[in-house]
């Protein structure tokens, strides 16, 4: 809108400048024969102000005064109907430019309030008002269009200007005052409704600049853990490759919202921030990871030396087996020793690679092949032990089967007493399972007849049994809680 106010300043500029009217007339002299009405006031004013006067010589002064009278063009200080139109539409005029300003005013600021909430809302809403404030703006340029026109037309400064034509130039500044001050009133209202999408863009353009520091000390911060580490001795090769691809995220950072967007902008820092605090913290605890895996590699390492040693007694354990029970209760267990003896080998030589990972500071490959190492030697460990522990079992039901008995029979009944609680006849979901329960106990038991009776499928009838009653007690449980 500056255009339409150089297009007003330079049409003001062009006419002649009026000259400032005395306090006590209408019009200014326009010549120095004004009059014996204008000497006489100068000559008064001068004895009132107590001022040294010069008085012009006689002549001189019967020189001008026909010169006065003659001229006959000359406004009078104290015109009439004329001057007091012309006064009007000076006002009129000076009320039109104040609106005019006031009018441009508003909408300079309005536009800076739509540029905010363009720059971070793309909804509907928003870019309803920014078409709205385009139409807007489209009336403000014609309204200010006739308030110069009108301006332009009408010379107030002009001497020979009447009342008609002063009247004239009166109702089209009025009727231009009106329209800019109608347009202003439009304007306030559209902006009154922006309060909502308007205090949401600063919401978003308040996060944007701390959001952006956040990210850039997170890169700082990344970068000088990264230097730590590398002091003491670690390459943390991986860490710095993932911190240098931030370095294209931070130059769009400083690029700033106003090419990527407020939105985008703040979603970038968010990211970076992420990034380079994961980085930080990894750095940070290198070291510890490091040593951490030193001595999970001398553990691993002792612990493969004890399950080959272990393994060696394996050997015995199934012999004994062999000689005092079934087949049945060690068959199972033939291939433990040389089962063992392969996986810890595999295990050893997972170790090798796990320190060469660690020489190397290849920290994830290191990690890996040590888990790797521990599921290894926790299946041997298991296998190793079964012999033993199937061993110590079988000797214990063979020498007194009534404990292993018992200890079945009052899972049985106590899984019975819970499904009886409160009723008269039990559930037929509860009670043929423990019914098929008791039934396989006492098959079990009948099982043991004979010279070389099958224990390890006694114990195995008797777990399967307690088994049974413990998923008759859950689901007791389960379906009474939930009725509660």
């Amino acid at each position: 809108m500056w255009e339409r106010e150089v297009a007003a300043t330079s049409a003001q500029s062009a006419r002649p400048v009026r000259r400032p009217r005395p306090e006590h007339g209408p019009g200014p002299v326009r010549r120095l024969g004004a009059g014996w009405r204008g000497l006489g006031r100068r000559v008064v004013e001068g004895v009132v102000g107590g001022v040294a006067l010069v008085v012009a010589p006689l002549p001189l002064l019967i020189a001008v005064v026909p010169v006065t009278f003659a001229g006959g063009g000359a406004r009078r200080w104290f015109g009439g109907r004329g001057e007091g139109q012309r006064a009007q539409a000076q006002t009129a005029k000076d009320e039109a430019a104040a609106a005019f300003y006031e009018l441009d005013t508003a909408q300079r600021d309005l536009r800076i309030s739509i540029e905010t909430i363009t720059a971070v809302d793309d909804s509907p809403a928003a870019r309803r008002a920014r078409a709205d404030f385009e139409a807007l703006g489209q009336r403000i340029d014609q309204v200010s269009r006739d308030y110069i026109t009108a301006v332009d037309a009408h010379d107030l400064d002009r001497d020979d200007l009447d009342a008609q034509a002063a009247s004239r130039a009166r109702a089209d500044l009025v009727r231009a005052k009106d329209e800019l001050r109608r347009t202003k009133e439009d304007l306030d209202r559209f902006a009154q409704g922006l309060g909502p999408l308007l205090e949401q863009a600063e919401t978003q353009l308040a996060r944007l600049a701390p959001a952006v520091e956040r990210a850039r000390q997170a890169l700082r911060a990344a970068s000088d853990a990264l230097d730590a580490v590398r002091g003491s001795g670690l390459r943390a090769d991986d860490l710095a490759a993932r911190l240098a691809a931030l370095a294209p995220e931070l130059t769009k950072l400083n690029e700033g919202a106003g090419r990527h967007g407020v939105q985008e902008t703040i979603r970038r820092a968010d990211d970076v921030l992420r990034r380079a605090e994961a980085v930080r913290g990894e750095a940070e605890r290198l070291p510890e990871r490091a040593a951490e895996i030193d001595r999970r590699l001398v553990s691993l390492r002792t612990r493969a030396q004890a399950i080959t040693t272990r393994t060696e007694g394996v050997a015995p354990v199934l012999s004994e087996l062999r000689r005092r029970y079934s087949a049945a209760c060690w068959q199972d267990l033939q291939t433990v020793p040389e089962q063992a003896e392969g996986d810890v080998a595999r295990a050893e030589a997972k170790l090798k690679e796990a320190q060469e990972a660690r020489d190397e500071q290849r920290w994830a490959d290191a990690t890996a092949l040590l888990a790797t190492v521990r599921a290894l030697l926790n299946t041997t460990d298991e296998a190793v032990s079964a012999a033993g522990d199937r061993l110590r079992r079988l000797d214990e039901v063979s020498y007194d089967r009534n404990k292993e008995v018992e200890r079945t029979r009052f899972a049985i009944r106590d899984a019975q007493r819970l499904a009886m609680a409160g009723r008269d006849t039990p559930d037929l979901r509860h009670a043929r399972p423990l019914d098929g329960a008791v039934e396989r106990l006492d098959r079990a038991i009948a099982g043991l007849e004979g010279r070389h009776p099958d224990w390890w499928h006694f114990l195995s009838e008797t777990e399967a049994v307690r088994q049974t009653a413990a998923h008759v007690v859950q689901e007791i449980r389960e379906e009474r809680g939930g009725a509660h």
